[in-house]
């Protein structure tokens, strides 16, 4: 069953797995201590720090371990602002951050700070220009991804990092899901990474603080990890993924271009395939093993369960697949189609037949879907009289009041309106989104009297 989500957790890689075999026997003991077990604890913790700090970038003294890569992204924001706090409470950050960067930014918001969230283009890459506007004299640190968790999109980190710099503000860049691929551009103050997105073990985390970086540990003091990471050290787990990473690392060069290869095959093909359907993300500056694309008339929960059950494990960043019913912020931030969104993210050794079989799978799945769900004909009706129409789509999710809308507006002449009265929050992005797509003018959108949102269309073709 070929497994296509690396982009959330890559299999364990099997230098990984050897690696924490053999930790577990020589490597349980309490690294403070001064006996032998103790010391030998030590110098497997201190070879897997060198390790990492090598593959990140910087000294083994300014790299420490942490629970997860979320725990390392929270105790970096927080120790980052209560350093600069004398400068000011502003945070930068870009509107497609991972939620947990996000999460931080509430929680200092809550306290009193301000976070500015600077926009993305349709690709879902800041600009850099505008990155720098937005670095005003009280701002104590900006945050930005290496690349995008959900499309791929790479960022501008050396311009933005270059613009910190000038402006004095200290960057925290997350490289969760780069760092297996190659090193962050030069110009970061912090860096934050994540054990099992390059196949290390669940669990392990790491963040580099540079030298010269005002920083001031939040919580309760700790003597482990510089105070960063308080708590016994997990050294079977770190050693694994110290290893882990210095194996993807080596595998790298060569295995981005095979994977890339394979990834350009699915952004060509699945348009081909799959009538209405935007593939979204940067088509160059992306990871090699992720692509993204959004497919109308579909849920993405339905999409994905069917691909599960033809033996094709993927995510999906569409509203339909969260508790809370609202779209993928990420998505909404680029303005892109949010329903039926599909992230394929190959892992290392994923084969061509793997790929194929996917391609051959993807159209009957969508098609079975789109006729389950009553998807337009792809024929327009004839018009009629009547230059405006009014949808009622209200208590109805998506991609229903998308679908309603696309099985009217052929209905009314050219120039015509058509009103979709909505109270799901995903309209707000699929609308437009639809309309771009196929050619149609998005007016706008109003309150509605009945409740929710009244979206307008106007026809054009």
């Amino acid at each position: 069953m070929p497994y296509f989500d690396a982009a959330s957790a890559a299999p364990l890689h099997p230098v990984a797995r050897q690696a924490l075999q053999a930790a577990l026997d020589e490597g349980w003991a309490d690294p403070a201590r001064l006996y032998r077990e103790g010391r030998r604890a030590r110098l497997l913790l201190d070879a897997a720090r060198e390790t990492a700090a090598e593959a990140v970038g910087c000294r083994p003294d300014e790299l420490v371990f942490t629970p997860s890569g979320t725990h390392a992204v929270h105790s970096g924001i927080a120790g980052a602002l209560a350093g600069r706090r004398r400068v000011g409470s502003r945070l930068v950050v870009s509107a497609v951050e991972h939620s947990s960067v996000l999460h931080a930014g509430e929680t200092h918001e809550a306290a009193g700070g301000s976070v500015a969230q600077v926009p993305v283009g349709r690709s879902g890459a800041v600009d850099a220009a505008v990155f720098a506007a937005a670095l005003t004299p009280d701002t104590a640190l900006a945050c930005l991804q290496s690349a995008n968790h959900e499309v791929g999109t790479e960022q501008p980190v050396a311009e933005v990092a270059a613009a910190c710099r000038e402006a004095g503000v200290p960057l925290l860049v997350d490289a969760a899901q780069s760092l297996g691929w190659g090193r962050v551009a030069e110009g970061w103050s912090l860096l934050a990474g994540s054990a099992h997105k390059w196949g290390g073990p669940a669990g392990v985390g790491l963040l580099a603080v540079r030298k010269g970086v005002r920083f001031a540990a939040q919580g309760p003091a700790d003597e482990r990890e510089s105070g960063r990471a308080p708590g016994f050290e997990n050294i079977p787990a770190i050693v694994a993924a110290a290893a882990s990473l210095r194996a993807v690392r080596d595998e790298a060069a060569a295995e981005s271009v095979r994977l890339r290869a394979l990834v350009d095959r699915i952004r060509t093909r699945v348009p081909e395939l799959v009538p209405d359907v935007e593939v979204v993300g940067d088509p160059v500056r992306r990871l090699p093993h992720l692509v993204t694309f959004s497919c109308l008339y579909v849920d993405g929960e339905t999409v994905l369960a069917e691909l599960d059950r033809a033996g094709f494990s993927v995510s999906s960043g569409s509203s339909c697949t969260s508790s809370t019913l609202t779209p993928s912020h990420v998505l909404r931030a680029m303005g892109v189609l949010s329903e039926g969104n599909v992230r394929v993210s190959l892992p290392t050794g994923t084969t061509e037949d793997e790929v194929d079989a996917f391609l051959r799978a993807l159209p009957g799945v969508v098609a079975a879907v789109r006729e389950h769900l009553g998807a337009p004909a792809p024929e327009p009706r004839p018009a009629v009289q009547s230059d405006t129409l009014v949808i009622d789509a209200l208590g109805r999710r998506c991609p229903i009041p998308v679908i309603e809308l696309a099985k009217v507006i052929g209905t009314v002449p050219v120039g015509g309106r058509v009103t979709v009265l909505s109270d799901d929050e995903a309209a707000r992005l699929d609308i437009p989104a639809w309309c771009e797509m196929r050619g149609q003018e998005y007016v706008g959108e109003e309150k509605s009297e009945k409740g929710g949102t009244a979206y307008v269309v106007r026809r054009l073709v």
